[in-house]
This record gives structure tokens, sequence and C-alpha cells, in this order.
């Protein structure tokens, strides 16, 4: 079941309540979380002991129009750890299959933007909202976090100041990002709340042997095991037409933990701050089973074009933001060589 609402409070799990969210963790998700430690900083720079790779966003997926891009410090970081499929990227593919080449493969670095850093500082603020006690997640305490958050991430990437054309327009884009965060007091009431999981990063392999990874805004567990997933957007809710495409990326989330501690979880919920609107979804075992079988056929398509070497491109009204117009024949670039290594990494995806 799907719904949409504009209650400040979003209805209620079966079994978890604001009151007792994420009181307890499940044993058998508590032990296939602590298998990927892994955190990343607000501004999307690993931290020590986390490796980056070629296919999944080492930060908070803000909902921008072009997400997740590789930043020049990932872009200059050789490929390491194995290859995953997360949404972003699979969205990439499905998109256009040269932009996931230039960002999965090439790994070109793209200018940041400021819807996409806007979510990005967002998210950190509330991340961070939970490490004070319940009683002292006010929105006083989220605003006053705003601007050390926002140093942090001119610390990480120095580039972001670029996006302003001067303190005025600066001004108004961290009020614009003080407004949200009053937003979300509106939406729900974090002393209410104790999540199990923040910022968590979720890696499972499939049957197939396709790794997918990806990270988790926010995993409430109640006493009775029942769990919700929950992603912030710091856009506006899509048009009933498009919530499918908007719930793609939580039915992957919940595919991954279905597949590592063996439940479904009970709840998807996106929190719209841009307009105040909550989208839930109620999964259910067999549309994950069905998403497992779409993502085996998309690497099958993804891995026959990393053999052949060709990643066409595809027109759309998504091309007005892409980052690459200049090396795409769609509008009379010209495609660069093809990374051989980029390739290698790439089909790592699937395991012997």
């Amino acid at each position: 079941m799907t719904q949409t609402t504009t209650q400040h409070q979003a209805a209620p799990v079966p079994g978890l309540t604001d009151r007792d969210a994420g009181t307890t963790l499940e044993p058998a998700l508590r032990e296939a979380t602590a298998v990927v430690p892994d955190r990343v900083s607000p501004a999307g720079a690993v931290l020590p002991g986390a490796s980056p790779d070629v296919l999944t966003p080492d930060a908070p997926s803000p909902d921008a129009p072009t997400p997740d891009a590789a930043t020049p410090e990932e872009a200059a970081t050789p490929a390491r750890r194995r290859a995953a499929i997360s949404p972003s990227r699979a969205k990439d593919f499905r998109q256009c299959p040269l932009l996931f080449r230039y960002r999965a493969v090439d790994r070109l670095p793209e200018p940041p933007s400021q819807a996409a850093v806007k979510g990005s500082l967002v998210h950190a603020v509330l991340e961070h909202l939970f490490d004070l006690p319940a009683a002292g997640r006010t929105e006083q305490a989220a605003q006053e976090l705003l601007d050390p958050q926002w140093q942090e991430l001119q610390a990480s990437r120095p580039d972001v100041l670029g996006m302003f054309a001067g303190p005025e327009d600066l001004g108004a884009w961290l009020a614009e990002a003080r407004s949200l965060l009053t937003q979300y007091f509106r939406m729900e009431n974090p002393t209410r709340l104790e999540p199990a999981e923040r910022e968590m990063l979720v890696e499972t392999e499939l049957a197939s042997g396709i790794l997918l990874r990806g990270y988790v805004d926010r995993v409430d567990v109640a006493p009775n095991g029942m769990v919700r997933v929950v992603d912030y957007k710091t856009g506006r809710s899509p048009n009933p037409r498009f919530q499918d495409e908007a719930l793609f990326q939580m039915r992957f989330y919940a595919l991954m933990l279905w597949k590592l501690h063996g439940r479904v979880p009970a709840r998807l919920q996106l929190v719209y701050l841009g307009d105040g609107r909550t989208l839930t979804h109620d999964p259910v075992e067999e549309e994950l089973v069905a998403l497992e079988r779409d993502l085996e056929g998309l690497w099958e398509s993804i891995a026959g074009a990393a053999r052949a070497r060709d990643f066409t491109y595809r027109t759309s009204k998504l091309c007005s933001w892409c980052s690459f117009q200049s090396l795409c024949p769609a509008f009379g670039g010209e495609v660069p060589p093809l990374p051989p290594e980029g390739v290698e990494h790439l089909l790592t995806v699937q395991g012997a």
C-alpha cells in the first residue's frame, strides 16, 4: 500500500510508534549491519576505514537532478574495493548509459550544484541531531548545528563556494536550508524517536552474484522487530504518476535489508521537506522478488555494454541538468576513449 499524507506525523507502522521506534535493534539486523560499519562525512568524503567504489554514492543521496556525482577527490582516488550496483547508478543507466559510463566507469568529476549540496547539508544536520539526548533535539538545536556542518562541508569540498555569486546568494541559500529544517519539525518529533541506524551503509550479494550497496538515511526498529526505512528528501513530493519511480530507491533498500535479515521492512517512508508531504509504502515479498529479477536484467544490460565497449547516449528532458554535455554527441561533443581499467573494475559487480 502506498499513500501520500500532508499530516505532520506519518501514518503509524503496525507495532512501531514514534515513542518506541528504534529502541530495540533486532539481533539479525544488528549482525548484518555490523559487517559494513563504514561512515561518511556530510560532504561525502569517506572517513578512514572506508573505501569508495565506482558505483556507490559516498554520501547521503540528495534529491537533485544530478545526484551522487563523483567529487574531484573521488575521481582521483584509485579504484579499490569491489564495485556494486547502487540505486543512483541503476537510475543513471536507465536514464542514459553514457551518463552512467561517465560517472561509474570514467569517474569524471562534476561541479557541485546548490540543490545537491543543500541536500547534503540538511542530511548532515538531521543525522547529527540524533547524537543529542532526546530532550535536546529541538528546532533551535538543529539550527545551531547548521553552521558547523556547513563549515565542515566547506573544508571537505572547497569548491562549493564557487556555486554562489556573492554573500547575498550564499545567505539566501542558507536561509532555504534553515527553512527545510523548520519544515522537518512540522513533520516529525525527533524527541520521540530513537533510530536504530543512521546513514547506514548496507551491502548484500544476490544469489546471482550481483553485489548491491547503498546508504540508508534512517532505520527505525520497534521492540517487536518491525522495521521502518526512512529517507529525507529536500525537494518536493512527486506527482502521483511518478511515485513508483520515487519509490525505486526505497524498494532497493528494502530488498537489501530483506536479503540481510530475512524480514521485509514493514514500511518505506519518504519525507519530502520541500512541501511537507510524506510518501509511505508497505512493501511485500513479491515486489522485492520482482525487483531482484529487474536488477539482474539491468546488470545484464550494463555488463553487455561494458563488454561491447558501447555505452550509448539517450536524450530526455533530464539532459538539461547533465554535466557532460560537452562530451555527448547529442550536443556536438566527442566521446573520449573508454578507460579499460574502469571497465575491468565495473565487471567485478558480479562475483564468480
